[in-house]
């Protein structure tokens, strides 16, 4: 499937050729592998793939026993794999072959190796992990400043509409957006897209079952194995912090359904501290399982000087996972219920689901996730809370964030956000509304339809 970030690797081997090794981060199951051997057969006249997680041991030897002789480092690889790599001829040219190291977060040593295979300069080095910044994977180890790092994501609405055949809707979108002009006729087919987006998800495997047999049953049996995948990995490698890990991720589910979706640690045990449980929230994060959101005391410029990270919110990474973790009382979520979340006819608070899926899009555009939560004694005026706040590309004087609240269902109110505007005005930015109508302009606030939440 057709995925964005192989321009960005194909932009890292044209401009880099070769002075930094890529590392892509992202959780498991997310395609990273998929896309680097895409990207190795079409961009190279060979590569070798060293998948950490499975190769025999006697591979991962190499790296403690040769790594000061880097020549006999490459010929065991090439003999083991049975792969000849060609060298570069001079320093200015792209690289004629390439060595991927798969889930390098099994083996330290060979990351640390990135340091002097670079220096070598022979050929091109991609890493991709899961993990990457969890203590015993950089245990005793220096971590190399010869890294470019970049995070994937799950499948963005964009690559899902590709995945879906179509290449159009998106640029439309994106017209309509730039010009602040509403969808019109096609408002309802980008909705219905985007629905279904909501209920596959963006996990490619589970987007290509639906894709093959549009059966949501299908889709939810991919899903519910990357959840017991997640939770093995929980078991396997959170080592002290499992029991913390594992209480954060099932709750999930019921903190989001509630509809102040900041997390409460009450819930996981009396009295509890957020400096009990930050390493258990970090591992969650790493593993790139959860989306983070950090209340700041004010919508000012510089969020993360105002960040207060002993209140926060917590998104599953990708949506479609969070509905299968969610409705899991019969194992399985039956096609019934997929039907009412496709028509909006599901009696839950759907206002989870979006607000969850926002939070996804606005990552996936590298947005960091902040949200505005005070609640005054003393002054109605000064209690409000703003779902998201975006700073804007360009910092300027005045006028830099932008506040974004989610509604889902025909009638909401805005009370809050018309509060921070009198408040905050000179700070603000383009307030925004995210809902499921068409784009509209009112009294300076932008209503906006919620597939557009990747263009902000």
């Amino acid at each position: 499937m057709k995925r964005k970030i192989y321009q960005k690797l194909l932009a890292w081997k044209q401009e880099r050729k070769g002075d930094v090794a890529l590392l892509i981060e992202g959780a498991r199951r997310i395609g990273k592998s998929y896309i680097v051997e895409e990207f190795a057969r079409n961009e190279y006249d060979s590569y070798i793939l060293v998948d950490f997680s499975t190769v025999n041991p006697q591979v991962i030897e190499f790296f403690d026993l040769y790594l000061d002789d880097l020549d006999t480092l490459i010929l065991n690889l090439e003999v083991y794999f049975k792969q000849k790599l060609t060298p570069r001829q001079s320093a200015d040219e792209e690289a004629r072959s390439l060595v991927i190291f798969d889930e390098v977060q099994f083996c330290p040593r060979a990351r640390a190796s990135i340091k002097h295979l670079v220096a070598d300069h022979r050929y091109d080095y991609i890493e991709t992990g899961s993990l990457i910044s969890i203590k015993k994977n950089v245990k005793n180890i220096m971590l190399p400043s010869e890294e470019h790092a970049i995070e994937m994501y799950p499948m963005d609405f964009e690559e899902f509409l590709w995945a879906m055949g179509d290449e159009v809707m998106m640029p439309y979108i994106r017209h309509q957006f730039e010009n602040r002009q509403p969808m019109g006729t096609f408002h309802r087919r980008a909705l219905d897209y985007f629905r279904q987006y909501l209920i596959v998800g963006g996990m490619p495997q589970a987007v290509a079952k639906y894709m093959e047999k549009r059966d949501f049953e299908r889709v939810d049996e991919v899903k519910r194995d990357i959840i017991a995948l997640y939770r093995n990995d929980i078991r396997k490698y959170a080592d002290s912090q499992e029991t913390k890990v594992s209480a954060i991720f099932e709750e999930i589910p019921a903190q989001l359904q509630k509809h102040e979706k900041k997390f409460r640690l009450s819930a996981l045990q009396d009295e509890a501290r957020m400096r009990d449980y930050s390493d258990a929230f970090f591992w969650l994060s790493d593993a790139k399982i959860i989306n983070c959101s950090y209340n700041s005391t004010e919508p000012g410029i510089g969020l993360k000087l105002n960040e207060e990270r002993t209140t926060l919110k917590c998104y599953m990474g990708d949506t479609g996972l969070l509905i299968s973790h969610a409705f899991d009382e019969r194992g399985i979520v039956s096609q019934e219920l997929y039907r009412k979340l496709m028509f909006d006819k599901l009696e839950v608070n759907a206002g989870m689901l979006v607000e969850n899926i926002v939070a996804q899009m606005l990552r996936a555009s590298n947005h960091k996730l902040y949200f505005f939560s005070n609640y005054s004694k003393t002054s109605a005026d000064d209690r409000m809370e703003i779902d998201f706040l975006i700073s804007k590309a360009v910092t300027t004087s005045r006028h830099n964030i932008s506040p974004i609240e989610v509604k889902s269902g025909n009638r909401y109110a805005i009370t809050s956000l018309k509060k921070c505007i009198a408040k905050y005005g000179n700070q603000l930015s383009t307030p925004y509304v995210l809902h499921d109508k068409d784009l509209k302009e009112d009294n300076g606030i932008v209503y906006l339809p919620l597939y557009m939440t990747p263009l902000l």
